[in-house]
């Protein structure tokens, strides 16, 4: 398949990419709850011919197989997913759900492969067979809905995967990735100290979990400082601190949660140790206890196969209108570092920010949105990999 070619379809179905992405936008589900979208991206992959498995590894996991006539099996996959977001984007098509909304754009991500599908199932002759998954739970931090789906037998036998990701950080149309570590492993960690209340003005006799939390948060930042290279990417972040009712109480208990960032697994080992012993020698020298939790099953760090990704970077360049970049690596975390586990592939961003139009506020805001003339770039990409990539 040409560049050009599959560009100027994707131009056909522009309009039907939007109006998918839009109706997702307004009906946007939580993780685990993807219902009314896994029900549309059934129903659609059906009216294209495409064979359709429902329930695949969760109630909402979704793989459509459309099997053409090359050998070769490539796997692409979206998730559905959206966040416990407000929205303010004040759009026509805003989210319809209060507290819900698709701030990290997979419901572009739907749209899109389900534009590729439409694509696809036209040039049979001309693919192998491409397994469509799309996939909820991105956003759960944990097990998420990659690794069920895995489990449920979605990569067994695939050559290659690849996914895009939309990032409000690159000019709308750029596609950028890199061979090696792309993304982080996100832990995610709840401490809890227990301590031993009573009144504000005698603090002699308690002992105080505000203050003895504020000691842990203090020392954690020296893991960064002191005990990391410098040159490793890393990030230790205290997001969520809860304590006491009153001005004049000092409470039983202290809570705070977070996030750790690495990009590296001796690292990550390391940090984990000493964050578990910094936290356990200052409640003990306070007399305080203290739990400390990992969210289980982290996400590993998404790492892309490099012989694969040079080879996908040559082949993106020929999408018109299109630019490619290498990107740094991003600390965010993404579950479809477990598909890359399984098969060679990529991860790539697909840029869809617009000044002009004022498309400017990053991942996961409640006024994110994308500029929709970038999704028949990743439309033209989706298929592109597919093709090129069925031996």
């Amino acid at each position: 398949m040409e560049a050009q070619r599959i560009f100027n379809e994707a131009k056909q179905i522009e309009g039907k990419v939007i109006e998918l992405r839009r109706r997702i936008h307004e009906n946007p589900e939580l993780s685990y709850q993807e219902y009314d979208t896994a029900k549309l991206v059934s129903s659609y992959l059906r009216s294209l011919g495409i064979e359709v498995r429902e329930g695949v590894g969760t109630e909402t996991g979704v793989l459509g197989v459309i099997r053409g006539k090359r050998r070769g099996v490539v796997a692409l996959r979206a998730d559905m997913d959206a966040l416990p977001v407000t929205e303010e984007t004040g759009l026509p098509f805003a989210s319809k759900k209060p507290g819900v909304m698709h701030a990290c754009g997979h419901d572009a991500h739907t749209a899109m492969l389900l534009g590729a599908a439409t694509i696809l199932s036209r040039h049979l002759d001309e693919i192998g067979e491409v397994r469509l998954i799309f996939q909820p739970a991105e956003e759960d931090g944990g097990r998420g809905g990659a690794l069920p789906m895995i489990e449920a037998g979605v990569m067994d036998g695939v050559d290659y995967v690849f996914g895009l990701h939309v990032m409000s950080g690159y000019p709308s149309g750029t596609l950028a990735t890199r061979g090696g570590p792309i993304m982080a492993c996100p832990d995610s960690f709840k401490v809890e100290v227990v301590g031993r209340g009573g009144h504000g003005s005698a603090p002699h006799e308690t002992v105080d979990p505000v203050y003895i939390s504020a000691m842990i948060v203090n020392a954690l930042q020296g893991i960064r400082s002191r005990q990391v290279n410098p040159l490793e990417p890393f990030v230790l972040s205290v997001t969520s601190i809860h304590s006491g009712t009153k001005d004049n109480i000092i409470p039983d208990r202290a809570v705070m949660e977070g996030t750790i960032r690495t990009l590296n697994e001796k690292v990550r080992e390391m940090v984990l140790k000493s964050f578990n012993n910094i936290v356990k020698s200052i409640c003990e020298a306070y007399g305080a206890e203290c739990r400390v939790n990992f969210k289980e099953d982290a996400y590993p760090v998404t790492v892309n196969d490099p012989d694969t990704t040079k080879r996908v970077m040559e082949i993106l360049k020929e999408i018109p209108g299109g630019e490619v970049k290498e990107t740094p690596p991003v600390m965010g975390g993404e579950d479809f570092s477990r598909f890359l586990q399984r098969a060679k592939g990529s991860f790539i961003f697909l840029g869809t920010r617009n000044e002009e139009k004022g498309i400017v506020y990053p991942n996961h805001s409640s006024k994110f949105t994308v500029d929709e003339d970038a999704l028949k770039i990743g439309v033209t990409a989706l298929v592109l990999l597919a093709n090129r990539f069925s031996s």
